[in-house]
């Protein structure tokens, strides 16, 4: 790996230090310059505090001060302010294991599921991950976390996503997505993490399926555009061919407020998944999480607006 000053990364070099949260004030740990490809070595999201061989006891007693390492800082030569950052993901390599959990106090309904709940996933060279009782899951890789360091001072957390990024955790965001950002401090000072291998649109119990990851990226200053917060090219169709073939089966949620409408339509379908298929609520829970997408059907008939949620019944096979 090249250190700051020491030359220009290759795409044989690997990165691998992290940051566990955003600051201007840090020094990076490499520097690029515009149109350099290089390989990080992302972390899970609990930096490693829930393996292979967790117990319940991993989600209990986790350090939230360690959650979603970044890979980074990276400065970018050449970045100033008002410029815009492209990050091309070119190759994603997950690890054969991951894992998806429901922490006492967060997710869409932390109301309702209130006790820790762990579940282990392995990994498959099919492309899919076993869920149990005949659903399986398809794989679909993406980074979680990509962003810059905010103009304001001092120290930020990741969690939040921002307007130079962060942990927006978009799932289109995998190989062959680029990622624009607008660049606040000079040098840009990038991280990368989160990186998943699979999840539904909304992420409703606050973790999808974490696993590390080799991700291999592009990063270039374009100064033929201008943008106010992220925004993203995706060159792979939203909907997965098999999904689309197999149809789904979608709940909604209706009230005058979209969260209300969403919780809504995620506890319907958590019904629907418990009946159907006789699952616990936590395992239709996160279920829901990993593969189930929200869409807001429609935002314009007051007072009530309509948020849908679709599972692919591509699931089961």
């Amino acid at each position: 790996m090249s250190e700051e000053g020491a030359g220009p990364v290759s795409i044989h070099d690997v990165i691998s230090r992290t940051q566990l949260n955003w600051s201007n004030e840090r020094e990076p740990i490499v520097t690029v310059q515009s149109g350099a490809e290089l390989t990080l070595a992302v972390p899970d999201a609990s930096a490693g505090q829930i393996g292979a061989g967790a117990g319940i006891d991993a989600v209990t007693n986790i350090d939230f001060d360690k959650v979603n390492p970044t890979c980074g800082p990276i400065h970018i030569e050449g970045a100033r302010p008002g410029d815009v950052l492209a990050i091309e993901i070119l190759r994603m390599d997950m690890s054969a294991h991951g894992w998806t959990a429901i922490f006492p106090g967060f997710g869409l309904l932390a109301d309702q599921f209130a006790s820790p709940w762990l579940k282990l996933w392995e990994i498959g060279g099919d492309g899919r991950a076993a869920f149990g009782d005949g659903i399986s899951v398809p794989l679909q890789p993406f980074c979680g976390v990509i962003g810059l360091a905010p103009a304001e001072p001092g120290v930020h957390s990741v969690v939040p996503p921002r307007r130079v990024g962060g942990n927006m955790d978009v799932k289109q965001l995998g190989v062959g997505a680029t990622l624009y950002l607008p660049v606040e401090v000079e040098g840009g000072l990038l991280g990368i993490g989160d990186t998943h291998a699979a999840q539904g649109d909304g992420e409703v119990c606050g973790t999808a399926i974490e696993s590390p990851a080799m991700v291999t990226v592009r990063l270039s200053l374009r100064p033929d555009m201008d943008v106010d917060a992220p925004e993203f090219d995706v060159t792979r169709p939203l909907e997965r061919p098999e999904a689309g073939m197999s149809g789904y089966h979608a709940t909604t949620g209706v009230a005058p407020d979209l969260m209300a409408a969403t919780r809504q339509a995620i506890e319907r379908m958590i019904v629907y998944l418990t009946r159907r298929f006789r699952l616990e609520p936590e395992e239709a829970y996160a279920l829901c999480s990993v593969a189930v997408d929200l869409r807001i059907s429609e935002v314009v008939d007051a007072p009530n607006w309509v948020v849908s949620a679709f599972l692919p019944n591509d699931l089961v096979r």
